[in-house]
C-alpha cells in the first residue's frame, strides 16, 4: 500500500476546504488531516493514470461488505449519484482519492470501519 497519497493541488485544496467546513465525521477528519500532511501534490498532467482523482472511473472491492462496485468521480457540481456520478468529495471518494490500483485502505466511514481495495482506475470523460 502507498504510504502517501498523490493528489493535484486543486483536489488537495478542496479536501482542506471540506475539513474546514466540518463536512466529515471526526475519525474521517483525523484520517484526512494525516493523509494531507504526507500527501504528494502534483500538477494534473503529472498525475499517474492509476491514481484515483476527479474524472476517473474506479472499480472498488469492499472486503468488509463483500461486493464490487464501479464509481465515476466528478466535480461536485456535476455529481448525479443516480447516474453513478459521485462527487470527488463524497464519502467513498474521500476514502480512496489519491490512492492507486492495488492499494487496500481501511477507512472509518460514518457507518463503521471498512476495508476497501482499488481494483481498476480508468480515465472518464463525460
Amino acid at each position: 500500500m502507498s504510504n502517501h497519497i498523490i493528489v493535484t493541488t486543486g483536489i488537495y485544496d478542496a479536501i482542506k476546504d471540506t475539513l474546514r467546513r466540518k463536512k466529515v465525521s471526526l475519525p474521517e477528519e483525523k484520517r484526512l488531516t494525516d493523509e494531507l500532511r504526507k500527501a504528494k501534490q502534483v500538477l494534473r498532467r503529472d498525475l499517474p493514470s492509476d491514481i484515483v482523482t476527479v474524472d476517473r472511473k474506479v472499480t472498488i472491492k469492499d472486503h468488509t461488505q463483500n461486493f464490487e462496485h464501479e464509481y465515476i468521480f466528478v466535480a461536485s457540481a456535476k455529481a448525479k449519484p443516480v447516474k453513478n456520478k459521485h462527487s470527488i468529495l463524497s464519502d467513498i471518494a474521500l476514502a480512496v482519492v489519491g490512492y492507486k490500483v492495488g492499494d487496500i485502505i481501511e477507512w472509518p466511514f460514518k457507518e463503521g470501519e471498512r476495508k476497501i481495495e482499488i481494483l481498476k482506475v480508468e480515465a472518464w470523460e463525460g
